[in-house]
């Protein structure tokens, strides 16, 4: 591996740059891996960068105790194709790097003409998946199908994660419980506060604290306020009920966080003020203690007043708190919704001029061929998965024989077969407009729905069956080289 110190001209471009590193809709050609450019100017030279290409986005494995993904992400990956442009500016950056010296004039060509003009099929977003299913596959001439794999798996990889989260969150809080996004400060960055705020009302939470998330995506943003408040004013007014007298003054009613000293003794003296009708108040939050107990006591003094609670809370917490008779009505979700073990999603080259390929590396192996996943319900419910390829999306196998397919994108409900990848981006247009984040959150909530309870269970759950087809199957063998 050839690492070498940066050149004078590559210190001076990178010292007079954007030193706040934000990223605007410009910057998206440059937000990719090295190799993926590098690559680019080898297909140049070799003059295969035209060949029609077919990339799947996968993962071969879900997280530990996952059942399910959620697919999510899709919107911004189609933003992304739609405006990925080189500018000159970048292409003389590019060529300061000194890495490029070899090139082929063909490839600094090709960058600035760059436009994605290929076909993107995808399970909508708040489908549920499984291992080795697609969420996508991007077909188009090689070099453009080849670039743009890092920011795709960037995308589908971190808003698949928080949105399976979050239809976990709501599944085990059930449909009742006001769930709230609190993860910005925890998020891999602002650019992730943003995302993972979109991915968790499209998962199914009611509301994000992130402002500017929330109004970006049309939503009241939502919260409480911080110990610093109530210890501020206590410590410069006298007390910790003159501090809740003062935000009132400016947000009445508004809900309220009792246990920065005393979580009972709060609790007690908002009984009295509401008794005698001197405060309204929305809720109460719980933010640390035995919070099943606190919450059964305060209930048993605030008995009409919403509890809500937070501090690092997920979906096995939220169990363990239900379990024990917590009177909760609501949970502000942060640290553990919007981080923890990735989706380990990957994007492989499954065919190239119509001729399948597949990788046959030890414990990475991947299905050659463009892929479909046909999905068998019975009553509603999800009963097994198949894998197959798309030229077989009129017939589908079945343990009598075979069967026509339907299926409709606008039925609320899927029908008994259902092929889930859809033809979403066509010579680089996309085929329909942006999907409201209610209906990617009714689609999540139908999708987890349909699914066996011990494949949405969140100990041990039992991931679905995905059986590949006979015709995949025969593929396999023969793609499979000998050695």
């Amino acid at each position: 591996m050839n690492i070498s110190t940066p050149s004078n001209q590559q210190t001076a471009w990178a010292v007079t740059g954007d030193q706040e590193l934000a990223i605007a809709p410009e910057d998206y050609s440059l937000l990719t891996d090295l190799y993926q450019l590098t690559m680019t100017a080898c297909y140049v030279g070799e003059g295969l960068e035209q060949r029609q290409a077919s990339f799947e986005l996968f993962a071969r494995r879900l997280p530990q105790n996952f059942g399910y993904l959620i697919a999510m992400g899709l919107a911004q990956a189609l933003d992304y194709l739609e405006k990925l442009r080189f500018s000159p500016s970048q292409i003389s950056a590019l060529q300061a790097t000194g890495i490029f010296d070899h090139a082929p004039d063909a490839f600094w060509t090709l960058l600035a003409d760059t436009k994605f003009t290929g076909d993107v099929w995808a399970v909508p977003e708040g489908t549920a998946v499984f291992a080795n299913e697609p969420l996508l596959r991007v077909e188009a001439p090689l070099w453009q199908a080849q670039l743009v794999e890092t920011y795709l798996l960037n995308t589908l990889n971190y808003q698949t994660l928080i949105a399976t989260r979050a239809a976990r969150l709501r599944d085990v809080a059930g449909v009742e419980a006001t769930l709230l996004e609190f993860g910005t400060r925890r998020a891999f960055g602002p650019q992730a506060s943003i995302w993972a705020a979109r991915a968790a009302l499209a998962g199914g939470l009611d509301a994000t604290s992130n402002v500017l998330a929330a109004l970006k995506l049309g939503r009241k943003p939502a919260g409480t306020m911080a110990h610093s408040l109530v210890m501020a004013l206590a410590a410069t007014q006298g007390t910790e009920a003159q501090a809740f007298t003062a935000f009132h003054r400016y947000f009445p009613g508004a809900p309220l966080l009792i246990d920065t000293y005393d979580a009972i003794a709060a609790a007690q003296q908002l009984a009295a003020q509401l008794q005698s009708g001197d405060i309204q108040l929305a809720g109460v939050r719980l933010d640390s203690g035995d919070l099943a107990s606190l919450s059964q006591q305060i209930r048993q003094l605030l008995p009409n007043v919403p509890i809500f609670a937070s501090g690092d809370l997920d979906e096995f917490k939220i169990a363990e708190l239900k379990a024990a008779g917590a009177c909760i009505d609501g949970y502000g979700l942060g640290t553990q919704l919007v981080t923890g073990s990735p989706v380990n999603g990957v994007y492989k080259l499954v065919e190239i001029d119509t001729i399948p390929v597949m990788k046959e590396s030890t414990g990475k192996v991947t299905y050659p061929g463009r892929k479909q996943i046909f999905r068998h319900h019975e009553n509603g419910i999800v009963v097994c998965d198949r894998l197959g390829l798309m030229a077989e999306e009129g017939e589908q196998e079945t343990g009598n024989g075979k069967q026509s397919t339907t299926h409709s994108s606008a039925s609320p409900t899927l029908p008994l077969s259902t092929p889930l990848l859809q033809l979403v981006m066509h010579n680089g247009v996309p085929m329909q407009l942006p999907e409201s984040l209610n209906a990617i959150a009714q689609r999540t909530a139908q999708s987890v729905a349909s699914l066996p309870l011990n494949t949405r269970q969140i100990q041990q759950p039992q991931p679905m069956t995905v059986n590949p087809s006979s015709a995949l199957l025969d593929l396999i063998t023969q793609t499979q080289r000998s050695c």
